[in-house]
């Protein structure tokens, strides 16, 4: 039977467009449906473009418990949070518990947090003068970035590195091990249960 994944995204997308294209070629995992929290976000033109149904949506939408119908509708069975930015509302986290994960463009837990997101990571990252950064991939819990890490990787920063060669750096970073770590863990999760 298949395992469907909806992915919810805030920005451009390379991150949702890296995780379709790779469960294109998985078996018995999909990508069923796209969320996105903003309308001129470019990540629904790339759900569209590989055929993956886009749904938008405004905070009072997301703030209702309803909203778990829209997700049980397109038989939705794991939530994968590819650069979206709200927090996730306590009634989904208890629906889908242990089934939302997300990726963090830092070694969690620096540099998390509210307000710890994109470019803002990476100029932290950078003023504090670190040699490494890297992405975390982790459960969501209540708490933004404190769910259980699942997997880090790391990259070093050269001194004359920016905040926007780092963020290449950690988009590298993201589209080497996001969609195989989200395959492994969904796996490892359905022989577990």
């Amino acid at each position: 039977m298949a395992i469907n994944i909806a992915i919810f995204a805030s920005g451009s997308g390379t991150n949702a467009e890296q995780l379709i294209k790779h469960f294109n070629q998985v078996a018995d995992i999909s990508v069923n449906a796209v969320f996105c929290n903003k309308p001129d976000a470019f990540v629904i033109q790339r759900a569209k473009k590989l055929n993956v149904l886009p749904f938008v949506f405004n905070k009072q939408e997301f703030s209702d418990p309803a909203f778990v119908s829209k997700l049980k509708s397109l038989n939705t069975d794991f939530i994968v949070l590819a650069g979206f930015l709200w927090k996730i509302p306590e009634f989904l986290i208890q629906q889908y518990s242990d089934k939302i994960i997300n990726i963090h463009p830092a070694l969690l837990p620096a540099y998390g947090g509210k307000g710890m997101y994109g470019a803002k990571v990476h100029q932290a990252v950078i003023d504090n003068k670190e040699t490494n950064s890297g992405i975390s991939i982790h459960l969501v819990n209540e708490n933004y970035d404190e769910g259980r890490i699942l997997f880090q990787a790391s990259c070093e920063i050269d001194p004359k590195d920016t905040a926007d060669s780092l963020a290449n750096k950690i988009h590298q970073l993201e589209h080497q091990y996001f969609p195989p770590i989200v395959e492994d863990y969904i796996h490892e999760y359905a022989l577990k249960n």
